[in-house]
């Protein structure tokens, strides 16, 4: 089949923002994530009342995923969409959503939300140019605001869903209760240092710095690509001033890289993915739980 053009496409979601949605039951799209942690919360809470689709492919990073023409069309009638928030997502610059449809699950934490600490443009994977500035949109690696965007999710549902309530309450509950006990287990793990500084490959890890006292200094390096000379001199310079052991990467480093991080600066990286798009292989709390196990060593006194 031809997909419609996006300039069409976009225009009849404009146009048909203030429609009213499709009647429970008949849409055969339900619901819409912006991002995996979302679809996950929402998946364990709907539990076979609802299927969660989250659009963007494995290979790219959501956050600057543009959709296709067929994607936007299935936006179109998509019955709820669960957004991020902090301005997660930059397609929506792009494309019109319907707003009665929409949930920004952040919404009630806005307060709270982290500026980035580096403002620069640059390109990794799949995902393209892009630019890391403005509000952190990584709420979610904090397991206490995803408790709180879990309970968003839950609200949203209910009000779709009314007739299974009872089952998405004790859903979300059981959610809610390894998300506090991962909460538990991050705490109890930072307590047992003072003053640890920490390097982190990437600004994706604001919320669980601020949350848990972390020292952390972002730089823009990929797994994947060979710092130049340039960033290895900035990196001793950076060192001085933020004397580090630790490194946090959002993927495991290229052998290279590591090689040379330990044998010139003393520097260990440590995975930790910040999960935004489906793990490889477990879910979300796999993953966070995974993460926090290869921290045990960072924080040891």
């Amino acid at each position: 089949m031809r997909h419609l053009p996006l300039l069409f496409v976009l225009g009849v979601l404009a146009c048909g923002q203030d429609s009213a949605p499709t009647a429970a039951g008949e849409s055969p799209d339900g619901v819409y994530a912006v991002n995996y942690p979302l679809q996950y919360f929402a998946q364990r809470i709907a539990g076979e009342h609802l299927e969660v689709r989250f659009l963007a492919p494995p290979e790219v990073d959501p956050a600057f995923w543009i959709p296709r023409d067929d994607d936007v069309a299935a936006l179109q009638t998509a019955e709820l969409i669960l957004l991020n928030g902090a301005t997660y997502a930059k397609w929506l610059d792009l494309v019109t959503v319907p707003k009665q449809r929409a949930v920004v699950t952040s919404a009630a934490f806005e307060d709270a939300l982290l500026e980035l600490p580096i403002t620069t443009t640059h390109s990794h994977g799949q995902s393209g140019t892009h630019s890391h500035a403005g509000i952190d949109f990584n709420t979610w690696v904090d397991p206490v605001l995803a408790r709180k965007q879990a309970a968003a999710v839950l609200e949203a549902l209910i009000e779709l869903r009314p007739a299974h309530a009872n089952d998405f309450e004790a859903n979300a509950a059981a959610l809610d209760d390894e998300l506090a006990t991962l909460d538990a287990a991050f705490r109890e793990l930072s307590a047992a240092t003072d003053d640890l500084r920490l390097l982190a490959s990437h600004p994706v890890y604001g919320y669980l710095a601020a949350r848990y006292g972390w020292r952390v200094q972002a730089l823009l390096w990929e797994p994947e690509a060979m710092p130049d000379e340039d960033e290895w001199e900035a990196l001793g310079s950076i060192l001085k001033l933020h004397p580090a052991r630790w490194m946090l990467y959002e993927d495991t480093p290229a052998p290279e890289i590591a090689k040379r991080l330990r044998e010139d600066f003393e520097i260990e990286p440590v995975v930790l993915r910040p999960c935004g798009n489906r793990p490889a292989s477990g879910d979300y709390l796999d993953e966070m739980r995974a993460g926090l196990e290869r921290l045990r060593p960072v924080f040891q006194p």
